[in-house]
């Protein structure tokens, strides 16, 4: 797995061990026992309990990463951090991300898992995680690493096998847990490739650069910069990456290993020693350097690496060099002190990222609803949402605006487009109802006769000013019938004349000077013919008001998916029976106006009465007018003298019309009179029997609980039961929740 290819660090065939190979090596829980005080392990403890609720998806813990480019010896580093002996080898390189993660525990163990990257597909990520092998000695960790590898799907030098890759995103995750152990976590990934050469391809170096990127632009990430004095460091491309990612150098610490590789004395030596000066790249981490092995001291081990790193830099150039940054003793107290500084200084942000992600984990799973996966458990979904469904409704209908849903956004201007207008669906029928009234009083009528009334405040329909009507409240006018606003103006004269060719055309065998019977209903049907389209057009805007409101209802109130179920399912397809029935009622309603009318209404008679009195008693006024003279007597007084002789006279002059003209003003008087009788019928049927009965009655009943309870168990899976990817979803929000949860208990106890 690890170590670099560099000739300087391969020692040994392929798979084997440094000498101290057993799990328990007490200079190495020695070397690491003292690194942390009792305050940075209960600190750093804290991070690895979050690390282990698997949290790294989600929040940005703090961790060291050791990155550099190929051969730079990132991972003899590593090896000399942890005293964990990986293998080496000349061909050998780091294919993928590899987290060493040193725990404090009772007992003694070794774990290896890997970690598959998330971008694999489901059924290869569970095939991969169940990878987990626990070894008690490290003579085994080369054959565990090449059966991980093997999962992973990475060949082993095999470039002409299609079915295998040169890199990885996925991690290896290997855990040593002691007593003695330290609480850090580190995580080499694979070095920064200039070219791509033989089995590497272009897709390969670019799939490195992203994995170092993915790493070192965490923001809670502190780089380990290796990079190697055998070669210039302004080639190094790591030193590029970290400076784009971490200007200041605020998380940055450099590393420089193979010191030994300038001559002593050198221009190459004194610049990399200024370089650890921190003269050149500065980093407020500083830098530090490292000696690793030498092709000569190949087989030493971890102890006399450590003897001959010390013995080189008391006995060259690199001794001008402050003792703090030489020799990996002194890197893993620097590290160990910085990592805890850096989490104290992030703890507070973390813990309101944590808290942050929690909330809004919990409110998405919240919007999900309850466990819908069984049939009982739809059934029981569906019967406490239909609770609150036919609630509302019922306070929707019933006008009883009582609880958050009703005040919530109210539009002051109460518009159709508002839903909490439509959520007010009583008070939006009582208006629709209230204009469909004015609109057949005001505009029902085909002509508009100017007929003297038959008193001054009569409130005749046909005589009435219609200026008023914009002082009413009222909606566009979008679904009212086109081009049927206005009445045709029609004078009396014009208006005996339409009545005279309506008795032409409807002569029966009556006498002359009379007319047929039929003549006031033909004159009815054509006046009230604009009534139908104005019926049509409030029963659409009804339905539509209906159909938006439970809409609105069902959006507000179920998940997205069982919303278009039940509306597709249940709730549209009553709501079209509904609406043909309701427009089957208004037909029968409108044929109904087309037979024979029947009316035993007193006004009818009534006004027919009145509008005969007015007409001779206009005639009166007139005889007696002309017969009327004024004098004045011997006192100088006015005197009025009517001649009744002359007024008789008079009257009974006007009062022989002629015989059609006659019959036309009957028949329009009977006209007025019918019209508005069946005016005031014609709208309360409308809006109780169509209306009320077939739209509006009973919508609270569409889903209610005792519909839920009438349903099948298919039923009920078949409108309720959660698609896959919503199970997915929920799994995915529960467990994040648990995660968080733990991590929130363990900032509570710990801080």
């Amino acid at each position: 797995m690890s170590g670099s290819s560099t000739p300087t660090e391969s020692t040994s065939s392929p798979g084997e061990l440094q000498p101290s190979t057993m799990l328990d090596t007490s200079d190495m829980m020695f070397s690491l026992e003292g690194l942390q005080s009792d305050e940075q392990r209960r600190v750093l403890d804290m991070v690895v309990q979050i690390r282990k609720c698997g949290l790294e998806g989600d929040l940005s813990l703090p961790q060291i990463v050791v990155c550099g480019d190929q051969s730079a010896g990132k991972s003899s580093v590593l090896e000399a951090i942890t005293r964990v002996p990986f293998p080496r080898n000349d061909g050998l390189c780091t294919r993928y991300a590899t987290e060493i993660s040193l725990r404090c525990a009772a007992s003694e163990s070794l774990t290896i898992k890997v970690i598959p990257d998330k971008a694999r597909p489901a059924s290869e990520q569970e095939q991969i995680k169940q990878f987990v092998q626990a070894i008690a000695n490290f003579d085994e960790l080369p054959r565990v690493m090449d059966a991980a590898m093997a999962v992973m799907g990475i060949s082993k030098g095999d470039a002409n096998n299609p079915s295998t890759r040169a890199f990885a995103r996925d991690v290896l995750s290997i855990e040593i847990a002691g007593p003695s152990q330290p609480q850090l976590t580190l995580v080499d990934i694979p070095g920064l490739i200039a070219t791509s050469t033989r089995g590497v391809t272009k897709a390969d170096v670019d799939m490195v650069a992203e994995i170092t990127d993915h790493y070192i632009k965490q923001p809670r990430t502190i780089c380990l910069a290796v990079v190697c004095a055998t070669n210039d460091y302004a080639n190094q491309k790591i030193l590029e990456k970290v400076r784009d990612v971490d200007p200041d150098g605020d998380r940055t610490l450099g590393v420089i290993t193979k010191p030994d590789g300038p001559s002593e004395g050198s221009g190459s030596q004194k610049n990399f020693i200024d370089l650890a000066n921190n003269m050149d790249i500065f980093f407020k981490l500083g830098w530090h350097v490292l000696k690793n092995r030498s092709y000569e001291e190949r087989d030493f081990s971890i102890e006399e690496r450590d003897i001959a790193e010390a013995a080189f830099f008391r006995t060259t150039s690199w001794n001008t060099l402050s003792p703090d940054c030489l020799g990996v003793d002194t890197l893993r107290t620097r590290l160990c002190t910085l990592l805890f500084e850096h989490i104290k200084r992030e703890l507070p942000q973390l813990h309101k990222e944590l808290e942050s992600q929690l909330d809004k984990n919990r409110n998405e799973h919240e919007l999900l609803g309850v466990r819908r996966s069984t049939a009982i458990e739809c059934k029981t979904y569906l019967a406490q949402m239909s609770q609150e469904f036919h609630s509302i409704c019922t306070a929707a209908v019933k006008g009883q605006y009582e609880g958050s849903y009703f005040l919530t956004d109210v539009d002051p201007n109460f518009s159709l487009d508002a839903p909490s207008t439509l959520a007010r669906t009583r008070a939006v029928i009582q208006t629709l109802n209230i204009q469909f009234e004015e609109d057949i009083r005001l505009n029902g009528h085909k002509y508009q006769i100017s007929m003297p009334p038959i008193h001054e405040d009569d409130d005749d329909v046909q005589n009435e000013d219609e200026t008023d009507k914009d002082e009413e409240f009222q909606w566009p006018r979008s679904l009212r019938p086109k081009g049927k606003d206005d009445p045709i103006q029609m004078s009396q004269a014009e208006a005996v004349k339409w009545v005279g060719r309506v008795i032409q055309q409807s002569r029966g065998r009556e006498l002359i000077g009379n007319f047929n019977p039929l003549l006031i209903h033909a004159l009815f049907w054509e006046q009230s013919e604009n009534w139908k389209n104005y019926a049509k057009s409030h029963v659409k805007m009804v339905s539509s008001v209906c159909n938006r409101f439970l809409r609105n209802l069902l959006r507000d109130t179920c998940p997205k998916d069982v919303a278009n179920r039940l509306w597709g399912l249940r709730i549209e397809p009553d709501l079209k029976k509904r609406d043909q029935a309701a427009y089957k009622e208004l037909d029968l309603l409108l044929s109904e106006l087309q037979e024979f009318i029947s009316n035993y209404n007193h006004y009818y008679a009534d006004t027919i009465t009145k509008r005969r009195q007015q007409r001779q008693q206009a005639v009166l006024k007139k005889a007696m007018k002309a017969a009327t003279t004024v004098t004045i007597d011997r006192y100088g007084a006015e005197v009025t003298i009517v001649d009744t002789v002359t007024a008789i006279a008079n009257f009974t002059l006007a009062t022989k019309p002629d015989m059609n003209e006659f019959a036309c003003e009957e028949a329009l008087d009977g006209l007025f009179a019918i019209y508005k009788v069946m005016q005031k019928v014609f709208v309360a049927n409308v809006t109780t029997q169509v209306i009320e009965r077939h739209i509006i009655r009973g919508l609270e009943n569409i889903f209610s609980p005792v519909v839920v309870n009438s349903l099948e168990a298919s039923q009920a899976e078949a409108l309720a039961l959660e698609p896959s990817n919503t199970r997915r979803h929920r799994a995915y929000l529960e467990e994040q929740i648990k995660k968080l949860e733990e991590g929130h208990e363990i900032f509570q106890s710990v801080m």
